[in-house]
């Protein structure tokens, strides 16, 4: 469902949209400073934190644009939507974030086998701890932002800046470790350490996309959430068929719900609009198709389906 567009700064920075925007700023920055500290102390740690910002950019390009995608109302071609835009774009995401640990992880390895001194420590320290105050602070709101709005592509964008901003700490652990021992190799060590972490993180970023690329069915919390509600209506008898999967961040729900045989045509539906306002009141953006049927037309459930004696 597109969000309403706010009429001021302030509010546009609390939509998914507006964070998307501000993540990218705030990436292009850190990738300019990142790359300046490389230069003047030839820290490779803080090289392969630049390159994971570049990655941290391109990736939150890709969710602004799935977000966007996702925003749209359903057409002609895309009836039930565009929400599977967001889970694919958190599995780019995911991939591109996995390609820089790889990066990291070769660049260090050369390092550790080549050696080489890094100069300005002190200088490097204090751009990265500039470096990790920023990330923290848009990628904590971000994240906020993306559970909020059950933003999958924006809590991919947002791991991604929280992955960096771990990072930026291994690699000011590491320039500390250089300045008080004068052994460099630390700062090596530390891209390894780098690359494990952000190998993690897209790890999971492309694990919780892939399952809505294929229809992963709701949470079982959330199942209960349904079940609950169609139980305890006082016109239905059973039910069978449940159905449920995920389109970014909205729910698509569907069953089969048996009720008296006499009820007319405008009583059913009204049990209908009764139990979709019930499921929606628990469980936002949830779009629901129900089907009633009369209790002879019980059809025996599949195994794993949930039933409801009458």
């Amino acid at each position: 469902m597109a969000e309403t567009r706010p009429k001021n700064l302030l509010g546009f920075l609390r939509t998914r949209e507006g964070v998307g925007i501000l993540a990218i700023l705030v990436t292009a920055m850190l990738i300019a400073i990142k790359l300046i500290a490389s230069f003047i102390t030839g820290s490779i740690s803080i090289r392969a934190d630049a390159f994971h910002s570049i990655i941290d950019l391109t990736g939150a390009v890709i969710g602004l644009t799935g977000i966007k995608v996702a925003g749209r109302p359903p057409d002609d071609e895309h009836a039930f939507g565009h929400g599977k835009a967001e889970n694919l774009a958190g599995s780019i995401i995911g991939l591109l974030i996995l390609g820089a640990a790889v990066f990291i992880t070769w660049e260090a390895i050369g390092r550790l086998v080549q050696g080489a001194p890094i100069q300005m420590v002190a200088t490097g320290i204090y751009i990265t701890l500039a470096a990790i105050a920023l990330n923290l602070s848009v990628s904590v709101y971000g994240l906020k932002v993306a559970r909020r709005s059950d933003s999958l592509a924006l809590e991919a964008t947002c791991r991604d800046l929280l992955a960096d901003s771990m990072s930026s700490i291994a690699v000011l652990a590491g320039l500390v470790l250089v300045m008080v021992t004068g052994i460099h190799i630390f700062d090596a060590v530390v891209a390894l350490i780098v690359a494990v972490v952000i190998a993690r993180t897209a790890i999971i970023t492309m694990v919780k996309s892939a399952a809505g690329l294929m229809d992963r069915r709701l949470p079982g919390h959330e199942e209960e959430a349904i079940k609950s509600e169609v139980e305890n209506h006082r016109m239905v008898l059973s039910y069978h068929k449940l159905r449920t999967r995920k389109s970014g961040n909205e729910r698509h729900i569907d069953l089969h719900v048996q009720v008296p045989p006499d009820l007319t045509v405008e009583d059913a539906h009204s049990i209908c609009y009764e139990l979709e306002k019930a499921i929606q009141s628990r469980l936002p953006r949830a779009n629901v198709v129900i089907h009633i049927e009369p209790p002879e037309a019980q059809v025996p459930a599949p195994p794993g389906a949930s039933m409801r004696k009458q």
